[in-house]
């Protein structure tokens, strides 16, 4: 059984298909790629995959339960977590803060913001054991804002994994990084439990070819093809919508070669 599948999906704003019979299949454990030029619809799939957007035709299913109605809320509820292209973090709390409040969240315990956190050591050594899987123990108790950007964006990541979520939708999680930064946020991504899947959107072909499995291409609001790293590498269709060059083929090469 999948972890996420689509069928027929769009969206349309006015005469516009922003959108448009999309099927799509994320599998347990994946690491899925959604690539396609400027304008192609991507986050906008995103936001019709998380709830944002109520689509105007098809479905979305999570695992055997049909989630086309429901909210962005009852989506995480259920494990469907996301994060987006501009982070969101507060910048006066520390990483540590900021997780032990999202798992604090998770919990149910906004309504107990009374209590002292510091009584509520549970919630520190998971956060602790989080931040050390995202390689952010270090900067633990630095403000957020003294952060390198691409230690912000995992610390955006964590605060998804805090969630404890099934699926992770990264929407351009490598955006504004600095490219010696990057690789490392990918590392930590593709060393994520295997019983979380990923899809992530990415205009970084290095990064696509070197920690996908499969990739999905999406052009004007449908998908094109979808296939292994390989396949997509060799496909003539992809290369002419990237500029009609090998750019696509020579990441591919350098990836798998």
């Amino acid at each position: 059984m999948s972890a996420l599948q689509t069928r027929g999906l769009g969206i349309r704003f006015g005469a516009f298909d922003a959108v448009a019979d999309v099927d799509l299949t994320l599998e347990p454990g994946a690491r899925q790629a959604l690539i396609g030029p400027n304008g192609a619809g991507k986050t906008t799939l995103i936001n019709l995959l998380t709830g944002v957007y109520r689509p105007s035709s098809g479905m979305v299913r999570m695992g055997d339960q049909d989630i086309t109605a429901l909210s962005c809320d009852q989506r995480a509820r259920m494990g469907l977590v996301r994060t987006f292209q501009i982070n969101t973090l507060f910048p006066s709390l520390t990483p540590l803060l900021s997780v032990v409040l999202a798992i604090g969240e998770r919990e149910g315990l906004g309504a107990t913001w009374w209590r002292p956190l510091r009584r509520c050591t549970g919630l520190f050594d998971e956060a602790h054991a989080l931040l050390a899987r995202l390689r952010l123990d270090a900067v633990a108790h630095v403000p957020v804002a003294e952060l390198a950007y691409g230690k912000q964006r995992l610390l955006e990541i964590a605060l998804a994994l805090a969630a404890r979520p099934r699926i992770l939708l990264l929407d351009e999680p490598a955006a504004g990084v600095p490219e010696d930064e990057s690789g490392e946020l990918f590392e930590v991504i593709a060393e994520l439990p295997a019983d979380i899947s990923v899809l992530f959107i990415e205009h970084d072909m290095n990064l696509v070819f070197r920690f996908s499995r499969r990739i999905s291409v999406l052009v004007s609001g449908r998908i094109l093809t979808e296939g292994t790293p390989a396949e997509i590498g060799s496909d003539p269709r992809v290369r002419e919508v990237y500029l009609g060059s090998s750019h696509v083929a020579t990441h591919a090469g350098a990836a798998h070669g």
